[in-house]
């Protein structure tokens, strides 16, 4: 795929629950093949079908699609279900593995923040595996990556996930999106967002 693939031939839609299927054979292999998820087995497709219904009552769930199929997804979730927290999530984002370095990821993640900002939420926040030192199962890369799109690094916990008989840490990265207020404006929902044109401007 990797030839064929251009940037300007992907376009970045809304997920739904009948994706489910295409969107968990792209996370698979990151639960088998890696720790980038500390996931040990992979969810059937009604649970997967389930967290995707879950997440777009509130937060955006997008797709990159090229010629007609997916190739990688990224969504929000929250960050503490606390009320204080209401306006601080937690980034995801997969990538087809024989689809990645091509600039999908920064793509599907330029349309999430525009969405998240438009919602009103202002602090992004990414936790990322990290290995003490790259193997087979886990680099620094998502560390690397987040940090060119302007997150920076928080904490880490060390030895803290345990995968493939390793002990791995776990980092926090945080962007800002929005400025903090002291009369906060609430966070609207993703469905009441209409239209959701960032959708079409940058996809």
């Amino acid at each position: 795929m990797n030839e064929n693939l251009k940037e300007t031939d992907v376009k970045i839609e809304t997920a739904s629950e009948d994706d489910a299927k295409e969107l968990l054979d792209i996370y698979a292999p990151y639960i088998l093949e890696t720790a980038i998820t500390f996931e040990y087995t992979i969810p059937s497709v009604d649970e997967f079908r389930e967290r995707i219904r879950n997440t777009l009552t509130k937060y955006p769930y997008i797709k990159a699609v090229h010629n007609g199929s997916i190739v990688g997804y990224a969504y929000a979730s929250a960050f503490h279900p606390r009320a204080a927290y209401g306006w601080a999530i937690e980034t995801s984002i997969y990538v087809k593995k024989d689809a990645r370095k091509m600039g999908l990821g920064k793509k599907l993640y330029a349309v999430l923040e525009s969405i998240l900002k438009k919602q009103g939420f202002l602090n992004l926040n990414a936790c990322i595996a990290c290995p003490k030192i790259d193997d087979e199962y886990l680099t620094r890369n998502s560390i690397n990556f987040h940090e060119h799109l302007g997150y920076r690094f928080v904490g880490e916990f060390e030895k803290c996930g345990y995968k493939f008989g390793r002990w791995y840490n776990m980092v926090w990265m945080e962007k800002h999106i929005g400025e903090h207020l002291t009369e906060q404006p609430p966070v609207i929902p993703f469905p009441e967002l209409k239209n959701l044109p960032v959708l079409k401007e940058l996809s």
